[in-house]
C-alpha cells in the first residue's frame, strides 16, 4: 500500500498545468479556515499533498499535527519546506490512533483519494475535541466550466475523471448534495458551507487569459457564496448532539 501511495509523488512535484488550479485553491481556502478557527490551539491535518496548506497552518496554530501515509510525499515536503514545524506522523489515514484531541481537524481534498470516505469522516470525531470544528474541501463534479462542457457535448459525465485526477489517485468527485449526504450519514451538522474559486473556463482558457491577482482573488471571492459552481467545496461540521 505504501508504495501505491509513493507512485503518486510526481503529481505533487510541480510542472502539471493543474498547478495553476492548485495555487489558487491551496492557498485560498486555508485563510478562509484560520479566519473561522480563531481561538482554535490545536489543528489536526489529514494529508500533505503538495505542502502549501500544511506550510500556512503551521504558522497559525500552536499545536500542529499531520498524518501522511506517504515517507516519499514526507520527504518531498521536508525538502521544499524545512522551517516548517508541524509534526509529521507517518501513518494511514484508517489506522492513525492517538489519544490526544484536537480543536480543529482538516481534510483538504482528501476524501476523493480514500475508499471509504464515511469511515474516515466517523472515525475522526474521536480525535475532535468537545465543541471542535472539521472542515471538508473537496473537489466540485458540477463546478461551472465542466457544467459548459457538458452542455457543449465535450463531457459525456459530469462525475467523469479525467487523466490528471487519476495520476493524483482521485477516486471521485463530490456535489454539494453528495457532500451533504455523507456528512449527515456520519452524524455531522454542516455549520457553513461555502465555494472555492468560482472556476468558468477550462485551466488551459483561465491560463490563456493571463488574469491579474486581483481577478482571481475576486473569483474567489465570489466563489464562497456559490459552492454550487465553485472548483471546490468547503464545510465547515461539527458533531450533531
Amino acid at each position: 500500500m505504501k508504495n501505491k501511495l509513493d507512485s503518486h509523488l510526481r503529481a505533487y512535484q510541480g510542472g502539471s498545468l493543474y498547478d495553476f488550479d492548485n495555487e489558487i485553491l491551496l492557498n485560498w481556502y486555508p485563510q478562509r479556515v484560520i479566519l473561522q478557527s480563531q481561538r482554535a490551539r490545536s489543528l489536526l491535518e489529514l494529508g500533505l499533498g503538495h505542502g502549501l496548506t500544511t506550510n500556512k497552518f503551521s504558522k497559525c496554530f500552536e499545536r500542529h499535527v499531520v498524518v501522511e501515509g506517504s515517507s516519499a510525499v514526507i520527504h518531498h515536503f521536508r525538502e521544499k519546506f524545512p522551517e516548517c514545524s508541524a509534526e509529521i506522523m507517518e501513518n494511514y489515514f484508517e489506522t492513525f490512533e492517538s489519544t490526544e484531541q484536537f480543536d480543529v481537524i482538516v481534510m483538504g481534498f482528501i476524501l476523493e483519494h480514500v475508499d471509504d470516505p464515511l469511515h474516515i469522516i466517523q472515525r475522526y470525531k474521536h480525535f475532535l475535541t468537545p465543541g471542535g470544528t472539521m472542515f471538508l474541501a473537496v473537489p466540485n463534479a458540477e463546478v461551472l466550466n465542466r457544467r459548459l462542457g457538458h452542455l457543449a457535448g465535450l463531457l459525456p459525465d459530469l462525475s467523469e475523471l479525467s487523466e490528471n485526477d487519476l495520476l493524483l489517485g482521485h477516486k471521485r468527485y463530490y456535489t454539494v448534495q453528495t457532500l451533504t449526504e455523507v456528512i449527515t450519514q456520519a452524524g455531522y451538522k454542516v455549520d457553513q458551507l461555502e465555494g472555492i474559486y468560482l472556476k468558468p473556463l477550462t485551466t488551459r482558457q483561465m491560463i490563456s487569459l493571463e488574469l491579474q491577482p486581483d481577478v482571481i482573488h475576486a473569483l474567489c471571492e465570489v466563489g464562497i457564496h456559490y459552492p454550487e459552481l465553485s472548483c471546490g467545496i468547503l464545510a465547515q461540521i461539527s458533531v450533531n448532539d
